[in-house]
């Protein structure tokens, strides 16, 4: 042991042997159990197996209970049919006597057969005797109470019974049927004693809720689960059922409806304070029956328009009792750090810290009904503001004609932008990402809704759409104002943030334990395999968790529902101002600026986005004042070629992902222009020619040049084409020259650039294109002059492919003068064939075959040379 190194050092080298002691132990005793079980397996495969019993297809358990159910059942059947059936042949005396002595004896055996240990047996036999009990008690009023009405009877009855059967059980603990069966029983009698009174819907509601209200006490006091199990189903069915009568009453009669849900709420209050598992569900039943109840007796009060503002102000005052959560100290006698331990929230209401504590379910139930009331509130206050939307985009009139669409939802209450502004005022107010977006949509739906709402005329109209568009993309550039309050992503304890890992001296001893150097620890539930060494980890070492998604900044959030908006209200204003010339003019110039100060002033995408729009709205303002000039399509066509002009010289100037986008939106403004110049073929060239000068412009910048020099070739040749059409040429020469110069032109600077390219990439596309068109041409043309000039270019051809040893000038070349050459020939030759005698040409082409064939060889060696000496050129 060296004794000169540090206590810590040497407390590491300790635990590192140990460590490595321990893994290889457990490695031993791995391969140990594991040679036993190879062992000693064939000794125990060959020892005979013992057979196995039968598996029985039921227990005896439940075979008993299947008989004594069927038992009792066929008893309490026959019991029946004995009252109901054979009751009229005894007489009174017989009668009762019957009915004492053997609902007597089925209650007072289960005591003898607890006594034996028979419990399901006594439980067959109380459930005979239960059943017996409702017979006597119909036996009693056929015969002693015969002018009793049957439904106060019934309820009188059933209390009886259902306090009978409670002692009964509590008699004999050790039965489990009595007392669920005395729980339903207790249901009874309120309701059939109001049926009985002619109470009305009302005192019934009144009755069920008074029963559950006992049910709810039965369940949260006793403690057999089958009581309580069959007292709160039983609960739960009927105060559902007096509250949804409540809920009816609250609108056709508040005040009768209110004292009963405001009743059931506090029950349910109760019951959801006593059980936290069941808090959140049931608090927010008790919150729905409070807003029905309070929101009932308010629109008694109020106007019919201020109904459902009224719901709503009760359900934001309901949702604000999320605030009233744990207001912990920040010491309690302990330090500032202290805190209350946890599962304090679901302690009894006090003050803490000088508020009021109400538990995390309960808040969250009653914040959750509010909050759903409320926003049902708000999606009744939504149609102005779809209508302002979208309402001018559905024209009935005439562009520029003066008139405007007559107004839809004139008769809406115009009380909707006051739910939308307490809507606003209520997220605002919560320092939560999601509720400072809502808080805006809202805001814009509220601005967009208040011209429908409030009838505001055509111009104020107009006015409030392009002041809501500049509002929200102003707060899509700057959206600091819309963040107060808001804690960033990247600071600790923030949604998204991720936690620092755990340190200290586990944690250091835990990454100090050694990974290699023993053998394999074996896998859980199995043997190593033998011979398996290598790096081991005896301890769980310390891992990284897995990253974290970072969270979006609020900002970035909060900028893009602004923008969303922005762009929305933009549309909806250019499409309202299309009504009046002079507010298109207003309109789109507006939108204009807009767009392009958030294309110089924002950032990422939407910078991006805006750039495009811009000039969209360009196109649409060139449009405009085109139209307003009279001008004539083809005139059109020419002034929207400023618009891509203007592009190419933006993107000259912006950074590269605008400039991309602007200059594409400038192309497919250039695209609508050749479509308005179409019909008129004269200032469709012109088009043409004027895009090809603004690509060419465009080719001068290097990131831009292929592609755009690409285009404008094309546009230049098109506009030529076009200009050759109007002149009437028919000639294929003057189409096809414009395409192979500059096309050998390229591939004579490509030669040049790369020697060793083909002279098929080179010049093949160029003289292809002039060539072969010309040769369908020659060969139907009936005049000498076309194919003399084809015949001395394709000569020419040739020959500088064979001076150059350039394989497509000499292919493309001596093809085209060979078949101009025989086109030009073919008329002799039928002349001469025609003048020959007739076994002439057989004779002839028998002499050349002769010939072939002799130099046979020879003619095989002179192809081959041939063609080594092709390929051995460009």
């Amino acid at each position: 042991m060296d004794n000169s190194l540090p206590p810590a050092d040497e407390l590491v080298l300790v635990d590192r042997e140990l460590a490595q002691l321990d893994a290889r132990r457990s490695q031993l005793l791995a391969r140990r159990a594991w040679l036993i079980q190879v062992l000693y397996r064939p000794v125990a495969a060959a020892a005979p197996l013992p057979p196995r019993p039968p598996v029985a297809d039921s227990t005896p358990r439940s075979a008993q209970n299947v008989l004594l159910t069927l038992g009792g059942t066929l008893l309490t059947i026959a019991a029946v049919a004995f009252t109901l059936v054979s009751w009229g042949s005894m007489g009174i005396g017989a009668r009762a006597t019957v009915l004492a002595v053997v609902t007597g004896a089925a209650l007072a055996a289960p005591v003898a057969l607890l006594r034996k240990g028979l419990v399901s047996t006594a439980e067959s036999v109380a459930a005979l005797g239960l059943a017996l009990m409702v017979l006597d008690a119909y036996a009693l009023h056929r015969v002693a109470l015969p002018d009793t009405g049957g439904l106060g009877y019934s309820a009188v009855a059933s209390a009886v019974l259902a306090g009978a059967w409670t002692a009964y059980g509590s008699a004999l603990s050790r039965l489990r049927i009595p007392r669920p069966v005395a729980v339903v029983a207790a249901q009874l009698p309120l309701p059939l004693g109001v049926l009985a009174a002619d109470g009305g819907s009302t005192a019934f509601a009144w009755a069920a809720l008074l029963t559950a209200t006992a049910d709810a006490a039965v369940a949260l006091w006793t403690r057999p689960a089958a009581v309580r199990i069959t007292a709160g189903t039983a609960g739960a069915a009927l105060g559902g059922w007096a509250l949804l009568t409540g809920g009816g009453l609250s609108l056709l009669s508040p005040w009768s409806g209110a004292p009963l849900l405001l009743a059931g709420a506090a029950v349910i209050l109760y019951v959801a304070w006593r059980t936290p598992s069941f808090a959140t569900a049931a608090s927010a039943l008790a919150g729905l029956a409070l807003l029905a109840a309070v929101g009932g007796l308010l629109r008694t009060a109020l106007p019919a328009d201020w109904a459902i503002p009224g719901y709503v102000l009760c359900a934001l005052a309901l949702a604000s009792v999320w605030r009233l959560g744990d207001r912990t100290p920040a010491a309690v006698g302990t330090g500032s750090g202290a805190a209350l331990p946890t599962g304090a929230e679901s302690g009894p209401v006090g003050p803490v810290g000088g508020g009021v504590r109400l538990p995390r379910g309960i808040r969250l139930g009653l914040a959750g009904a509010g909050a759903g009331v409320a926003a049902l509130g708000v999606v009744w206050a939504l149609p102005p503001a779809v209508t302002g939307l979208l309402g001018p985009a559905a024209r009935t009139t005439e562009v520029w004609s003066g008139e405007h669409t007559a107004p839809v939802l004139a008769s809406y209450p115009a009380t909707a932008v006051l739910v939308l502004a307490v809507a606003v005022a209520a997220l605002a107010a919560l320092p939560r990402l999601w509720a400072r977006c809502g808080a805006l949509v809202l805001a814009w739906a509220l601005l967009t809704a208040l011209p429908v709402s409030l009838g505001l005329p055509y111009a104020a109209t107009l006015v409030l759409q392009l002041l809501t568009t500049a509002a929200a993309l102003w707060l899509a550039v700057r959206p600091g104002p819309l963040t107060r309050g808001l804690r960033p992503a990247g600071r600790p304890g923030a949604p998204g943030t991720a936690t620092p890992e755990a340190s200290g001296p586990t944690a250091a001893a835990a990454s100090s334990v050694p990974t290699t150097g023993g053998p394999t620890a074996p896998a859980p539930g199995g043997p190593a395999a033998p011979g398996a060494f290598g790096p081991v980890t005896p301890w769980p070492v310390w891992a990284p968790s897995p990253p974290r998604r970072q969270a979006p900044e609020p900002g970035s959030v909060l900028g893009w529902v602004a923008y969303v908006g922005g762009l929305a209200s933009a549309g909806s204003g250019v499409a309202l101002a299309l009504d009046v010339r002079g507010a298109t003019f207003a309109a789109l110039g507006v939108v204009l600026a807009l767009l392009a100060g958030v294309a110089v002033l924002g950032a990422g995408a939407r910078r991006t986005v805006s750039a495009c729009g811009a000039v969209l709205v360009a196109t649409g303002l060139v449009c405009a004042v085109a139209a307003a000039g009279g001008f004539e399509d083809h005139w059109t066509a020419l002034a929207l070629l400023l618009v891509p002009a203007a592009t190419a010289s933006v993107g000259s100037r912006a950074p590269r992902p605008v400039a991309l986008a602007v200059e594409i939106t400038g192309g497919a403004v250039g695209l609508l222009a050749l479509g308005l110049a179409a019909d008129r073929p004269a200032f469709l060239a012109l088009v043409l020619a004027l895009g090809g000068v603004i690509a060419t412009a465009t080719a001068l910048r290097p990131e831009r040049r292929r592609f755009a020099s690409w285009t404008a070739a094309v546009l230049f040749l098109l506009a030529a084409w076009v200009r050759l059409a109007v002149w009437g040429v028919t000639a294929p020469e003057a189409y096809t020259l414009p395409v192979t110069v500059p096309a050998l032109v390229v591939g004579f600077l490509r030669r040049r650039r790369d020697p060793e390219a083909s002279s098929w990439t080179a010049y093949g596309p160029g003289l292809a294109a002039t060539l072969l068109p010309a040769l369908l041409a020659a060969w139907t043309d009936p005049e000498w002059a076309r194919p003399l000039a084809l015949g001395v270019a394709a000569l020419v051809v040739t020959l500088l492919g064979a001076r150059f040893r350039l394989q497509a000038l000499l292919v493309l070349g001596g093809a085209v003068l060979a078949l101009d050459g025989l086109h030009e020939l073919a008329p002799y030759v039928v002349q001469v064939v025609g003048a020959l005698p007739r076994w002439l040409p057989p004779a002839l082409a028998g002499l050349l075959l002769l010939g072939v064939g002799a130099t046979y060889e020879q003619r095989l060696r002179d192809a081959r040379r041939l063609r080594e000496r092709l390929a051995r050129m460009r």
